[in-house]
């Protein structure tokens, strides 16, 4: 057991129905004062947990749901410290107001990074263990024993002297008057409930359909919005003709705004219709000139010139001048959508002194904020009801959206339903950014590496926040300045330049992008030294035995070197580590004379250090794999006189159910206090193991994603 004596706990206080409510402070965050049940509330509302004389359990889970099984990962947490029987736990969305008004209760509660387990872990084990203790403490008092006597197990605190025992239910209304301190938790090698494989709690609710997305919420009076925007992300609205849509069905009002303009109707068809007839004049500006190649040729310009340098060791000049061979080779990835499932949306309700909003966002905290700030009315007024996520990725995690909604619904004065079309979504920004970089390494006469550098250029998300920052963006060059290999001498420089469009945050970020270009490029590495990827990927990782952990394991399930494989088929590797998980990938891929491309299995190792839940855990990295496998084969958004051309899934393609390739996962859990995120890890690393699989086949490197643009088909 692990004793933390520095913590904090806030007495709670009796339900109305006589159960325990259990709540604390974290650590660094301000006290949070005793919870007082809300006038209207029909029972007390609890920070993490409530125990009702049925023994029924109710926990809160503070991150957003998005299909990563967070509302099931996070409870196990509490529940395996609590000593729950499962069967009787159910899950609800923690209370963003409650959070603000409170002090912030519930710690973090943006969801991004593949945090959600490793920021909230430990506080989520005291709330468990908490509870615990003041059950076994209140049973304890009634038997007039020591509590050291007493244990919880499965729901019921147990005397080990008399056999006799409590239901949770029984002692809950008695374990809420009592206090407890030093609480301890388990460390892993105690766990008893997590590390098994446990479904998820969500997934009923979204096969018979009745989980809440935004866009299922419906109010008295309300009415719906869609949004035009800008066809150049950027530009301005010029003037609009009203009088042209007046006289539609259902037509309510166009509100015009800086950079879109929004039709409010009694149904959506009737807003989307109007919005779509609606005759807008735009002022595009010099955004307008704009084409992709020639964005990207000034992209590669700037490889030419002298970029900042973040790191660097030994005498890269002279060392370069005296190498008896050297490779350069430059690598271009083109901007991208994040195209969830569920486009963005929001409801809203302006009242005088009150907002409500439906939404599923990334980070609530920071939608209160905008909302407040738009309608002027206090945070503490602002109650957002978070809904299920039909996949975030990042996008979800922006306020553009809410704000609109917000603006419309103050304009209208009745509750609002806004949703943006995909091809609102697709076309109006927030992009991942486009990068190029170049890459050279030096040999000697034995063909060993004795030097490497790296330059890259590349469109910074933190500059479209805020202009006036300075230095480098440090989103940007995720896992090229943190590299893990021990290369002998090196630099490594970074430009930034930023064009018409806006980005944002992308599933693993600039991992994404920066993972692909090194790792094809060791790859060529490999090839000019003569050696066997996996084989020099060991000797430059020969520091680092958690990598090489991660190799074994990739080696062995793969069949790396000992498979006979059919013709136009081959292997190709790749590891990375971000989000604090290590992720290594070979990838089985057939280039056929036709030019179709396959990629017919994929064998990943993973060390997180410690699994929550494998059944999720599992799925993430299966998810990772396919979002990135799309990305790489497909992803490209193309600028033509300033605009963005594809705008749908038909122009912005993603795999097929029978394009998915054969996933097999393979643990090499490292343990200990490493507890690594599994949303994104695997996204960067399979593009590279492909890239270099078509290597072996054509003996052509992919420099430039997507990989549709070399060849003649990616088979459909």
């Amino acid at each position: 057991m692990t004793s933390l004596t520095r913590r904090s706990f806030v007495q709670a206080s009796l339900s109305s129905a006589g159960g325990l409510i259990l709540s604390f402070s974290v650590p660094v965050l301000a006290s949070r004062r005793p919870w007082q049940q809300s006038d209207s509330a029909a029972s007390e509302i609890n920070a993490w947990l409530t125990i009702d004389p049925d023994d029924s359990i109710v926990i809160r889970v503070a991150q957003s749901e998005m299909g990563q099984g967070v509302m099931t990962a996070l409870p196990m947490i509490i529940a395996e410290e609590l000593e729950a029987d499962w069967r009787k736990v159910t899950v609800e969305y923690a209370d963003v107001n409650r959070q603000i008004r409170e002090g912030q209760p519930y710690g973090r509660m943006w969801t991004g990074g593949s945090m959600a387990v490793s920021h909230s872990r430990e506080f989520l084990q005291l709330a468990g263990a908490e509870a615990r203790e003041r059950l076994i403490k209140a049973a304890a008092e009634t038997w007039v024993v020591s509590a050291s006597e007493c244990y919880a197990d499965y729901g019921r605190v147990h005397h080990r002297g008399s056999n006799r025992s409590f239901s949770y239910g029984e002692v809950a209304p008695l374990a809420a008057r009592v206090n407890v301190a030093n609480v301890d938790i388990k460390i892993p090698d105690e766990f008893n409930f997590l590390g098994l494989p446990t479904r998820r709690l969500d997934v009923p609710a979204k096969v018979d359909g009745s989980a809440v997305y935004s866009m299922d919420v419906r109010l008295p009076d309300m009415v719906y919005a869609a949004v035009k925007h800008s066809p150049v992300p950027g530009g301005q609205v010029r003037s609009i003709r009203i009088n042209a849509i007046r006289n539609q069905p259902g037509f309510i009002k166009a509100m015009r705004m800086e950079s879109a303009v929004a039709i409010v109707a009694e149904t959506f068809w009737q807003a989307k219709k109007g919005a779509d007839e609606l005759p807008v004049y735009w002022d595009f500006g010099e955004a307008e000139k704009s084409f992709s190649d020639t964005i990207k040729q000034e992209f590669f310009d700037q490889l030419g010139e002298r970029g900042e340098v973040m790191s660097e060791k030994g005498e890269i000049v002279a060392l370069m001048d005296n190498a008896e061979k050297s490779i350069e080779s430059d690598y271009f990835a083109p901007y991208l959508a994040h195209a969830a499932m569920e486009p963005l949306n929001a409801t809203v309700h302006v009242q005088a002194e009150r907002v409500d909003i439906w939404v599923g966002h990334q980070n609530p905290e920071y939608a209160v904020q905008i909302v407040s700030e738009v309608t002027g009315i206090r945070p503490e007024n602002v109650y957002l009801h978070n809904c299920h996520i039909g996949g975030g990725f990042g996008r979800r995690s922006h306020g553009d959206f809410v704000e609109e909604a917000t603006r419309i619904a103050m304009d209208v004065g009745r509750p609002v339903q806004m949703i943006w079309t995909r091809e609102e979504e697709m076309r109006a920004g927030a992009y991942r950014p486009m990068s190029a970089m170049r890459f050279k390494a030096g040999f000697d006469i034995s063909k060993k590496l004795v030097a490497i550098t790296n330059h890259s250029v590349t469109h910074s998300i933190r500059y479209d926040q805020d202009p006036e920052m300075e230095g480098i963006d440090s989103s940007s060059v995720q896992g090229l300045h943190n590299h893990p290999y021990m290369f002998p001498a090196w630099e490594f420089s970074h430009s930034r330049k930023n064009t018409h469009l806006t980005s944002w945050w992308w599933r693993s970020v600039g991992s994404s992008i920066n993972a692909w270009a090194m790792e094809c490029f060791v790859d060529e590495m490999a090839v000019a030294a003569d050696k066997d990827p996996m084989a020099y990927r060991r000797r430059l990782l020969q520091m680092q035995p958690d990598y090489l952990d991660v190799l074994d394991v990739l080696e062995q399930e793969s069949g790396w070197g000992k498979t006979e494989l059919p013709k136009d088929t081959a292997m190709g590797m790749a590891i990375h580590e971000s989000c604090g998980t290590i992720v290594a990938i070979v990838a089985e891929v057939t280039v056929e004379s036709t030019g179709s491309v396959r990629v017919n299995k994929v064998t990943a190792a993973v060390d997180c250090g410690n699994l929550v839940n494998p059944m999720t855990a599992e799925e993430q990295v299966e998810g990772a794999i396919l979002f990135g496998l799309t990305a790489a084969l497909y992803g490209k958004l193309t600028v033509e006189n300033g605009q963005i051309l594809e705008d749908n899934l038909d122009t912005y393609e993603i795999i097929r159910m029978h394009e998915a390739p054969e996933i097999k996962i393979h643990w090499a859990l490292s343990g200990a206090g490493r507890w690594g995120g599994l949303g994104e890890p695997a996204t960067p690393v399979i593009a590279p193991a492909v890239c270099n699989a078509i290597y072996k086949i054509t003996g052509r490197r992919i420099r430039s994603l997507p990989i549709k643009d070399y060849y003649l088909q990616v088979r459909r």
